[in-house]
């Protein structure tokens, strides 16, 4: 990952880092230590839609293993009110 002090930034404006970025993720270091990570457009979309994905097939996998129940927001509280 490139990485770039924040100073630089600040002394460069974003062009410093639209520079970095045609490489793959910027990493912005600030008082030495990771403080930002920028991505493009395109990878900020790819991992959305990625997890997204992974979201979706974790509902069907709870769904499958019998980890859902369906009910109501009234039964949901009642049921609540019974752990206290």
């Amino acid at each position: 990952m490139n990485m770039i002090a924040a100073q630089e930034v600040k002394r460069r404006g974003i062009a410093a880092v639209d520079e970095l970025l045609t490489q793959g993720p910027v990493q912005i270091v600030k008082n030495n230590r990771p403080r930002y990570v920028v991505i493009s457009e395109e990878e900020y979309e790819m991992l959305m839609t990625d997890l997204a994905e992974a979201r979706l097939a974790a509902s069907e996998a709870d769904v499958k293993a019998g980890r859902v129940q369906r009910g109501s927001s009234v039964t949901l509280m009642a049921e609540l009110r019974k752990d206290v």
